[in-house]
């Protein structure tokens, strides 16, 4: 097992043995049972550093004290009706703190991970309320094809080479990173990191990756400032998030995370062709913040408002395939 899968089996350890239980958990109690063997340095080291990527994940570890008549070692815990959000009312942004579970519970490799922690959990004596697992059921899908790339890189801090296509460009250019992190924002996902091109932090979306990511340093080839925040630093460097609103026709079927964030789908409406049903969706994405992802689908939607975002689409699409493409597709 690589040193990424090992880091992410115990950071989903961790998120589940103090998501699943009523009380405040001790330290020693989670030194035991997730870090066996490790030296009391070594334990406080990766204890503190899992706890605060857990947090910067979203995740909201409560600290607290184990006897409220003793002032005896803090104990920790996640709270429940703190992690769970209701599906009626989430946000792309909201959607985000949703934590680590739900990022990575689609791909397999992780996927594994889970259900051996809550094996060994069990194994170790504690009950283990799988009912809590619940809020953590995934609503957002990390379907990149770069994605694991980063995220294992990230874990084990190799640093990692990619074709990178800029907003407003049509040829990519290779990128070299030592990722940092991966952060969900605005409903996009963004490597986060330090650009060895440019020798500055940067962001990327994980979107314009164009090809293959590859690894090109060995595991452990550079640290992570301490004290970095990965989110605050996607927040700050990242594109302002679009706001308005956008109505769109999607093909039926289709457009899975355009209907899971919208405000309103209309079914059975007529459409540009007749080779599927369409469905008028608005989604609260207007502007043209919203083009490169509307473009990740094709002919599967049509936007019907605002002008300048399918404007826009058109343009970009004119450029890429050429205009007399464009105008017979339009």
């Amino acid at each position: 097992m690589s040193t990424g899968a090992r880091k992410s089996e115990r950071l989903l350890n961790l998120l589940i043995m103090l998501l699943v239980q009523r009380h405040y958990v001790a330290k020693d109690r989670i030194r035991e049972i997730l870090y066996p063997g490790s030296s009391t340095e070594a334990f406080e080291k990766m204890f503190e550093r899992d706890k605060e990527e857990l947090r910067s994940l979203g995740v909201p570890i409560e600290v607290g004290s184990m006897d409220a008549y003793f002032d005896d070692e803090p104990g920790y815990r996640v709270r429940l009706d703190e992690f769970a959000l209701p599906d009626i009312s989430l946000t792309p942004d909201e959607a985000a703190v949703v934590g680590l579970a739900t990022r990575v519970w689609q791909h397999a490799r992780l996927a594994d991970a889970t259900s051996e922690a809550v094996r060994k959990l069990t194994a170790a004596g504690l009950e283990v309320d799988a009912s809590a697992l619940d809020i953590a059921e995934p609503r957002l899908s990390a379907d990149e094809p770069s994605f694991d790339v980063f995220w294992e890189a990230t874990q084990d801090r190799a640093a990692v080479e990619f074709e990178y296509r800029r907003a407003g460009e049509t040829r990519a250019t290779t990128r070299h990173l030592q990722p940092w992190g991966v952060v969900r924002y605005s409903g996009r996902w963004y490597a986060v990191g330090f650009d060895t091109d440019r020798g500055q932090e940067r962001v990327f979306r994980l979107s314009r990756v164009q090809g293959d990511a590859r690894r090109t340093g060995a595991p452990g080839g550079y640290q992570v400032p301490p004290g970095t925040d990965v989110r605050a630093m996607t927040v700050r460097l990242a594109p302002a998030p679009s706001t308005g609103e956008a109505v769109v026709l999607v093909r039926r079927d289709a457009g899975i995370a355009l209907r899971r964030d919208a405000v309103s789908v209309e079914p059975d409406v007529a459409g540009p062709d007749d080779r599927t049903p369409w469905d008028r969706v608005r989604i609260t994405r207007g502007g043209t913040g919203a083009a490169d992802e509307l473009l990740g689908y094709g002919d599967d939607v049509y936007v019907e408002a605002p002008e300048e975002l399918r404007t826009v689409l058109v343009e970009r699409l004119r450029r890429v395939v050429g205009d007399q493409v464009v105008e017979v597709a339009g």
